[in-house]
């Protein structure tokens, strides 16, 4: 079997940036608030006319480039997304069209906070398997459009944004994708929710005027599992496939709290320069956080080449993904 490898990482996010000096203004919070619960600063947020798919098509692109691949030569798109542009069709389908990847196939995947975990072990398997050689694992939200920005508890958390893996085959020994561990809860599944506009509780104008559209979280709960979570995959993943937590060079956590973010790196021993955290500038842009955390490291010298850099996330559902990979 051939062993996958990334061979290029992409990202965009849009250029309105609003602070937590505007959320002041906005809510009842602070500066101080929001840094001391999160570690956030401020966050991109998307122009009206700015959809997902516009968002995940630069940062595909940015991604070819890199690697210097053509579009014509994709074979597969996966974008990882709870912010579609519409339900049908998919928003990979747009994406295919806007980048000109006119051989691919693709699908959306939706597994919200973990949903790049689930795509970029989808993608090793497409590889692994055969059946595709080149497949672009694409994590973009605009989750600007289901916030409510008079839920300071909320609002102040989530940003827009866009992250890419180009996925191909490994041409060095050793290199490449090592495994991975996924699993859900969905005994969470109310924890961390958008409760209307799907078929249970379709739109209308009770439920907007409800304020249904719009994410519903109990934090505390989603703090609780995501710590311990975050921590149980990454020891799993490593136990499964016998690397040493003191073996791992970097470990690339989902951005959702910079609190939860430090718990689960305490507890794997993991001093604070072995964790990329760069939350305080983007938010929790959902599946597009791990590929803007990891396009930062490799541009700031923190990734090179036999490293072994370790993925992990939790988000709704509950959905928990942890993926380990020797950096080709």
């Amino acid at each position: 079997m051939p062993l996958p490898k990334i061979s290029a990482v992409g990202t965009f996010v849009p250029d309105h940036v609003l602070t937590n000096a505007d959320l002041e203004k906005m809510v009842d919070t602070s500066d101080e608030w929001i840094l001391t619960r999160t570690g956030i600063s401020e966050r991109h947020i998307a122009e009206p006319n700015e959809a997902t798919s516009d968002l995940a098509a630069r940062a595909a692109q940015s991604a070819l480039e890199r690697a210097g691949v053509a579009a014509s030569e994709v074979d597969a798109i996966i974008v990882c997304t709870v912010t579609p542009d519409m339900f049908f069709p998919a928003t990979a389908c747009l994406v295919q069209h806007k980048i000109g990847a006119t051989k691919a196939w693709g699908f959306d995947l939706s597994a919200a906070c973990a949903g790049f975990i689930y795509g970029i072990t989808t993608a090793a398997n497409l590889v692994m398997a055969g059946t595709n050689k080149r497949v672009l694992v694409i994590g973009a939200d605009t989750m600007s459009r289901i916030i409510d920005y008079t839920d300071r508890a909320t609002c102040v958390l989530f940003g827009d944004g866009a992250g890419a893996f180009l996925i191909e085959p490994s041409t060095e020994d050793g290199l490449g994708f090592i495994g991975s561990h996924n699993e859900i809860d969905g005994s969470g599944g109310g924890s961390l929710y958008m409760p209307a506009g799907g078929s249970k509780i379709p739109s209308s104008v009770e439920t907007v005027q409800k304020r249904m559209h719009y994410v519903h979280q109990d934090g505390q709960a989603v703090f609780k599992f995501a710590v311990r979570k975050t921590q149980e995959a990454c020891l799993t993943v490593l136990d499964k496939f016998n690397v040493k937590p003191e073996q791992v060079k970097l470990l690339v956590p989902h951005q959702a709290n910079q609190r939860i973010i430090l718990a689960a790196a305490e507890r794997l021993g993991l001093s604070r320069e072995r964790v990329v955290i760069n939350i305080g500038r983007f938010g929790n842009t959902t599946a597009a956080t791990i590929p803007l955390a990891t396009r930062e490291a490799l541009d700031q010298g923190k990734i090179e080449k036999g490293d072994i850099v370790l993925f992990a996330a939790v988000g709704a559902g509950f959905t928990v993904g942890a993926s380990l990979w020797r950096w080709a």
